[in-house]
């Protein structure tokens, strides 16, 4: 028998799997190029079909903080549990929180 792998989208089938009409799209332009500002709440919300910048499939979903700008890609704030995480998110992962 083989061992089974463990790597970073193991068990990810369904929660990284996008619709047949989504299926080879890029995220929109105003997505990609929208300036987050410090302070400012996302969703982590993950596109496989792009790998750079892709945060692991824990996060997915989960509202976080912009704290600042690096290079491309932003660095988030986010509690998960009693921990305080800091992770470094591209762009097309993230979408705007709206509350309410």
């Amino acid at each position: 028998m083989v061992a089974h792998s463990k790597g970073n989208r193991t068990r990810s089938r369904n929660l990284l799997k996008k619709s047949p009409r989504e299926r080879g799209a890029i995220p929109s332009l105003g997505s990609l190029m929208y300036d987050y500002k410090p302070g400012e709440k996302v969703v982590i919300k993950i596109n496989p079909s792009i790998h750079h910048g892709m945060p692991h499939r824990r996060y997915h979903g989960k509202v976080a903080e912009i704290v600042a700008k690096r290079g491309r890609a932003y660095e988030v704030k986010l509690k998960l549990g009693e921990k305080q995480k800091l992770l470094l998110i591209r762009p097309e992962h993230m979408i705007l929180f709206k509350s309410g």
